[in-house]
């Protein structure tokens, strides 16, 4: 069975995010809320059109800033739909509109949304997709989990024979502190 850590490396595509980003640890609303957006956007295609798209996608929603996403109608809604830069799904664009509003509310309820996945922490995969599903929409348990894998709250990202491994371990991402 091929893994992320067989292939990604060396190949032009995914090694800087598998390298640099994928299963360390990350605290910061903004990372936080566009690796969502991307495992959302990701759904149904494959990685590699996402890391493909990504700048794209970053410029369309205006750095995916949580606060001016969440004040998105109708007009900025139809300008991402007609973006070719993004990938133009109506269902995903509006889940990310709907779920900026959501990680804001966290903002009140736990102090942000790092704030409110450690109040949550430690659960399994089941647990945290039924949790991610009364909260976000279109998170499905592929869609949750690779984001929870992404950013170390679930263990497996990378195979304990891979370089980056111990570049995670020593930062001590919150599978580890179970």
């Amino acid at each position: 069975m091929s893994t992320y850590c067989s292939f990604a490396p060396g190949h032009p595509v995914h090694a800087a995010y598998h390298a640099t980003e994928y299963g360390f640890p990350n605290r910061d609303e903004t990372v936080l809320f566009e690796r969502l957006c991307l495992e959302i956007m990701q759904a149904g295609l494959s990685w590699e059109i996402v890391l493909k798209r990504r700048d794209g996608m970053h410029e369309a929603f205006l750095g995916w800033d949580v606060d001016t996403i969440a004040a998105m109608g109708e007009a900025e809604r139809a300008r991402l739909l007609a973006d070719e830069r993004i990938i133009r799904n109506r269902l995903k664009v509006d889940a990310i509109i709907g779920n900026a509003r959501v990680v804001q509310g966290f903002r009140g309820s736990h102090g942000g949304f790092a704030s409110w996945l450690d109040a949550h922490h430690p659960r399994d995969k089941a647990g945290w997709v039924k949790l991610f599903r009364t909260h976000f929409r279109f998170t499905g348990g592929e869609i949750v989990g690779e984001f929870l894998l992404s950013l170390g709250y679930l263990p497996g990202a990378h195979a304990p024979e891979c370089p980056v491994s111990p570049q995670i371990a020593a930062l001590s991402p919150p599978w580890m502190q179970g």
